[in-house]
């Protein structure tokens, strides 16, 4: 196997760098060195830290910014992006596995039967610039019947649900539907909102991605764009859930088309493209001629030498 020396770095908190998404999908087909002088780096969006190494760097985020390639070499995102640099990546594959999202052994009348709940709205906080639509919606759905709002903002069941994602998906497991709007309407920009409720086999009802329908079957989920207004999907919502056998419909379509995971969940595809990046010479942007003002190079090394990661 391959030799790869490889580092993280900006991800805005301690992470695991041997345990990480990455580590553990590279080890499959190279030998992995972590080390403080990589010849390949990993980073995030959050912080500067990579601007002060030399090797190939590897972009990564789950947020809709696209990349910069005057700051990277490569990218892997949930953009869309035509560019052989960039690799499109959706947030939710980090979340968990395709199996979890496969219905072909589904008990429906058990799932069915333990939605004791109508709907959920878990939200951490509200920025009425950027996602007002889905407190919007939350407030027009509520007037039909309660909507259980488990997370920080607008929380009407006693107090946030704990566990994180694990604790979300147990908490949505009790519920039909579940509000699933992301932060951002872009292409590509696709997180964990859908493919939690997903899992717990609640009906997603969702507004983002344009392209979602690229990613998963439509007759799965309520799909706002789907609607030629909000009207009409409060209607379609309060058609199902009055009427058991019509939302069993609903639950039984495949979230995958043909219930085969979609091709963003290929670890091959992947490690392909981690393939490419290893054996391509380049000249790094690191290693390219730019100019900074020295007050930045100040702060950069003192922030380097504050920020820690775990083993």
């Amino acid at each position: 196997m391959r030799k790869i020396r490889i580092d993280f770095c900006d991800f805005g908190c301690n992470i695991s760098k041997t345990n990480h998404f990455f580590t553990r999908l590279l080890q499959e087909r190279f030998e992995v060195e972590i080390c403080d002088q990589p010849d390949f780096l990993i980073y995030s969006a959050i912080g500067h830290e990579h601007r002060m190494h030399s090797g190939v760097r590897i972009r990564f985020s789950g947020e809709s910014a696209p990349p910069d390639f005057r700051e990277c070499d490569y990218s892997i995102a949930c953009c869309k992006l035509d560019d052989p640099r960039h690799l499109q990546l959706p947030f939710y594959v980090l979340y968990g596995s395709a199996g979890e999202i496969i219905k072909k052994n589904d008990d429906f009348d058990r799932i069915l039967a333990a939605k004791k709940r109508f709907c959920s709205f878990i939200v951490r906080s509200h920025n009425p610039r950027k996602n007002k639509n889905r407190l919007d919606f939350f407030l027009r759905l509520s007037k039909y019947k309660k909507v259980d709002s488990g997370g920080v903002f607008m929380n009407n069941i006693g107090g946030p649900i704990p566990g994180y994602s694990p604790g979300k998906i147990e908490f949505l497991r009790s519920c039909k539907f579940n509000i699933a709007f992301e932060n951002a309407g872009l292409p590509g920009y696709t997180t964990e909102k859908i493919f939690e409720p997903m899992v717990a086999r609640c009906a997603p009802i969702y507004w983002g991605d344009p392209f979602i329908t690229e990613q998963f079957n439509p007759k799965s989920f309520l799909h706002y764009r789907d609607f030629p207004n909000e009207e009409a999907l409060i209607e379609r919502i309060i058609e199902l859930d009055r009427d058991d056998a019509k939302y069993l419909e609903l639950l039984r379509q495949p979230y995958f088309y043909n219930d085969e995971p979609n091709v963003h969940f290929s670890r091959k595809r992947l490690l392909d493209f981690f393939e490419k990046i290893f054996t391509t010479k380049i000249e790094p942007v690191g290693r390219r001629k730019q100019w900074f003002l020295p007050g930045r190079w100040v702060l950069l090394k003192r922030h380097h030498l504050q920020t820690t990661y775990s083993p």
